[in-house]
């Protein structure tokens, strides 16, 4: 594993910036994890770093080298895709084994089948070796295709979006095996993703990305309670973090334009509270409820107790319990 550092990269596509004056640098064994919406440039940065793309400025270093102009199969890096992209004809051994057959390493056989066999058991697969890879679940592919990766014992791993595909049970169980893979091999992985569950329990820090710019980076505590504009603001929670108009609630300080509302800074009672709400619908969700509200016809999403006895029609009261800020431009603000 090593140290790879991504300094002031910009990449255009026809005039426009898909990455600007990117900078971040993934310490060797650290778990980075881009997160943005799509066209953020997050795939683009993972390319970048492969090689399969070339900047307009700036460079990559690996390692302590500058791998900028190197092809990518110089640049030691292993590629996860969203796709599973195995060969169908070949046995699960055969898909793990394909990277280290390649005249490039000339890997002895023996080893290669030791290393094959150690990932398997790494990754619950190694009963499966000898089935073609049209035989396998889905989640057991999206094991294949990780596996090709991790029998490189590359400088670093670079994943986009490889659970993606998968249903939200099997995501659940992949992200714990994935992380605990991690943990065990000392993995330096930059990992790109869309959905903020993913970063948040899997990342040591998470980037992130608004139209190709590097916002925020930091851990995901960090990103989630002090984030440094509204944008990354939304990134995080569950359900998404309410922006309101500063105008609804009395004292909020000198400047601020918008009001940032998680859950846990909205205290919800039958009266006595800051503002009245009206609720519009209820989604129930087993130990915890979404609580859809109307102040003023600006809608609110909080949580509740499925037990507080509520229904579509009902008046409550809300009040902000050390809120966040934003400005006219949606750039934080002190309380």
């Amino acid at each position: 594993m090593a140290e790879v550092e991504i300094r002031a990269v910009t990449k255009m596509f026809n005039k426009t910036p898909a990455v600007s004056e990117l900078s971040l640098t993934i310490a060797n064994g650290e778990f980075v994890a881009l997160l943005g919406p799509t066209g953020a440039g997050k795939t683009t940065t993972l390319r970048l770093v492969a090689g399969l793309e070339r900047p307009e400025r700036g460079s990559i270093w690996i390692g302590g080298r500058d791998v900028t102009s190197e092809a990518p199969a110089d640049r030691d890096v292993a590629f996860v895709f969203q796709q599973y992209s195995l060969y169908p004809h070949l046995t699960v051994f055969e898909n793990l084994a394909f990277a280290l057959r390649a005249p490039i390493r000339r890997v002895p056989e023996a080893v290669i089948r030791t290393r094959v066999e150690e990932v398997a058991q790494l990754l619950h697969i190694e009963t499966k070796l000898h089935n073609k890879a049209t035989q396998l679940s889905g989640g057991q592919m999206q094991r294949v295709a990780i596996g090709r990766a991790l029998v490189r014992s590359p400088a670093i791993y670079l994943m986009d979006e490889p659970l993606s595909s998968l249903d939200a049970k099997l995501r659940g169980e992949m992200r714990l095996e994935l992380k605990r893979i991690q943990t065990d091999l000392g993995a330096t992985i930059l990992y790109v993703t869309h959905d903020q569950t993913e970063a948040m329990t899997m990342a040591s820090r998470i980037g992130v990305i608004e139209s190709g710019r590097l916002m925020q980076i930091g851990t995901p505590r960090e990103i989630y309670e002090n984030p440094i504009n509204a944008y990354v603001a939304a990134r995080l929670g569950q359900p998404a973090i309410n922006l309101l108009p500063a105008t609804l609630f009395a004292g909020t300080p000198r400047g601020a334009r918008t009001i940032g509302a998680r859950t846990e800074h909205l205290t919800i009672a039958r009266g006595g509270g800051d503002v009245s709400a009206t609720v519009k619908r209820i989604e129930h969700l087993g130990d915890q409820s979404h609580l859809h509200l109307d102040i003023g016809g600006q809608p609110v999403v909080t949580l509740s107790d499925p037990e507080a006895n509520l229904a579509a029609g009902d008046t409550v009261s809300l009040s902000l319990n050390k809120p966040l800020f934003f400005d006219a431009d949606g750039g934080r603000i002190a309380a």
